[in-house]
């Protein structure tokens, strides 16, 4: 007797916890639907191109119809002819009013925003992290001609440009040849008037530069690329 009443007991404690949890069930879903809300993630996520973003947000320039300046463009010799080596902070080719001076007092006046100096009778290039105001712990002014001697150190070829240089295919966009480190805001380099003529990109109003050009990385220089290449003219051809 006590057997069956325990039997009894266990199925009605089932039939219980299967009503309740039925009910529970039910009444979730009779609820509206809803879309739980997110808090905006705060830091610095994408730091490869969140530099390009903060250059049209902050400074509000319109690269677009930015005039172009025919007698007053840098190029791209001139461009590596002040650096060590490509990738090299530039160095200042220009006295500075203090020796110790700060981005932020001084160099981040003309550079941030560019523009034309009558003085230099040139265009200010913009850096591409504004943010970093202490100019001087990279950059450096040329002092002296004669304190170093002459060694066989060999400055390696900047990356080539043009059409075919770095596009995997014929009218693809082109790679980014070159490291993405302290070049977050590639506007700074490729839009507006001081940007060497060379490399001035013709769509500067848009901005989301790495959704078309990707870094060229682990580059096989003897690879025979021309098999890759579209055919379109021999193909179509009548």
């Amino acid at each position: 007797m006590k057997k069956r009443l325990g039997i009894i007991s266990f199925f009605v404690a089932i039939f219980m916890a299967f009503i309740v949890i039925w009910n529970y069930s039910y009444q979730v879903g009779l609820e509206e639907a809803y879309t739980p809300v997110i808090e905006t993630p705060t830091g610095n996520f994408i730091p490869s191109e969140s530099g390009a973003f903060r250059r049209f947000d902050d400074a509000g320039l319109d690269y677009f119809n930015m005039p172009v300046d025919e007698d007053h463009q840098r190029s791209l010799a001139t461009y590596y002819s002040n650096r060590a080596y490509p990738g090299a902070p530039p160095s200042i080719p220009h006295p500075v009013a203090k020796e110790r001076s700060f981005g932020g007092n001084t160099c981040i006046q003309c550079h941030q925003n560019g523009g034309f100096v009558a003085k230099f009778d040139a265009y200010a290039p913009i850096t591409p992290h504004p943010e970093m105001v202490n100019c001087r712990q990279c950059h450096v002014t040329k002092n002296t001609n004669t304190t170093f001697k002459d060694f066989n150190f060999s400055k390696p070829k900047p990356p080539e440009v043009g059409l075919g240089a770095n596009n995997a295919l014929v009218g693809s966009p082109p790679m980014i040849p070159h490291q993405l480190q302290m070049r977050e805001s590639c506007i700074s380099c490729h839009g507006g008037p001081s940007a060497p003529k060379e490399i001035r990109v013709s769509h500067p109003e848009r901005i989301n530069c790495r959704q078309c050009h990707l870094p060229k990385t682990n580059a096989q220089p003897n690879v025979d690329t021309s098999t890759f290449l579209r055919q379109f003219d021999q193909l179509n051809e009548k």
